[in-house]
């Protein structure tokens, strides 16, 4: 079992510490970056309402001011020893540029805080905070992605790294990367739906008021997010799908919804949603088979019916795929999980 599928361990009946994450941030940091491991991890609650994760924010060169990439700066509380007793270290983008970006090495202060983080700890990278983990070995012979504009920069300067340009984030189990800003909420939401399920990451999405899931894979740069005025759109095909998971759904069911040829339907769809509508379909199956086996007590079977596989053997392939984990297994996870 993976350590994101471990279960918190209770201990005559005391409450496992709340997982530490450290967010290690630097001058010229963009701030957005820097709130939303606070927002996203500091709002993931568990049934009885307690805190399941305590944020930090520190930095490599002690307490004090950080420059941030506006016109203040941020007072932070703790020096790199916070790195010491983190369970998940975050390194958020920073638009001063380092030798880490000009010459693919870590920064002197950089390099000494990074020698302070645990094995074992899991690291993410927000946007270009990608350059660091790379810079200090960490990236090496795994697929890795960061912000769009940077892909080529950052291949060059780091071959021994597998680059992934067009998608959200990248999940290598105990090292994460992420896109471009807005897709740092996206992962960190990923990763406490891996650690937590589906029900806690959603209240956390809810909190924040942002879509709970966008799966990692989905283009990082849609060309066409909103449509051109009086231009039809593929939203009402997408929504009477998501209210009819349970039954077989055609493309060219779904291209009459919009009165759109399929070749048509099927190129709106990707330039909206940033991926075919199989994908995206086979993607909602999936929430749909999590949240059941979180939420419900549905048989396997009962619960391949419902998300729309069809068969069990179908869905347990679909899981497996996606998650690792059979459905029995994920099942038993998030249910001991949700009964600590």
């Amino acid at each position: 079992m993976s350590a994101s599928m471990e279960t918190p361990s209770k201990s005559a009946g005391l409450r496992a510490p709340a997982h530490r994450v450290a967010v290690l941030v630097q001058h010229g940091v963009i701030p957005f970056e820097v709130g939303i491991p606070h927002r996203i991890f500091g709002g993931a609650r568990d049934a009885g309402g307690v805190d399941l994760y305590e944020v930090v924010t520190c930095s490599p060169y002690g307490l004090g001011p950080v420059r941030a990439d506006a016109d203040f700066e941020i007072n932070v509380a703790h020096g790199p020893e916070a790195l010491e007793t983190a369970d998940t270290v975050i390194v958020p983008a920073a638009h001063e540029r380092s030798v880490a970006h000009a010459e693919g090495r870590l920064p002197e202060e950089m390099a000494a805080a990074f020698a302070r983080i645990r094995p074992g700890t899991r690291l993410v990278s927000i946007c270009t905070g990608s350059y660091f983990l790379a810079a200090a070995g960490y990236l090496d012979g795994l697929r890795a992605t960061t912000h769009w504009s940077s892909t080529d920069h950052f291949q060059r300067l780091f071959p021994q790294v597998r680059v992934e340009p067009d998608v959200l984030y990248v999940d290598n189990g105990g090292i994460l990367t992420s896109a471009g800003v807005a897709s740092g909420i996206d992962l960190c939401l990923h990763i406490v739906r891996r650690d937590h399920g589906t029900a806690v990451a959603n209240a956390s999405a809810r909190r924040t008021v942002v879509p709970p899931h966008r799966e990692g894979g989905q283009a990082q740069y849609i060309q066409r997010p909103v449509p051109q005025p009086q231009q039809a759109t593929t939203a009402a095909a997408r929504s009477w799908a998501l209210d009819r998971l349970d039954q077989p759904l055609t493309l060219r069911e779904l291209a009459e919804r919009e009165a759109m040829s399929v070749r048509t339907f099927t190129r709106r769809f990707r330039e909206e949603v940033g991926t075919s509508p199989g994908q995206w379909l086979t993607q909602q199956r999936v929430e749909r088979a999590r949240h059941l086996l979180e939420s419900s007590d549905l048989s396997v079977d009962q619960v391949a019916q419902r998300a729309g596989f069809g068969t069990a053997a179908s869905m347990r392939q679909h899981l497996q795929t996606v998650l690792g984990v059979s459905p029995t297994a994920y099942r038993r996870t998030f249910r001991a999980t949700a009964a600590v």
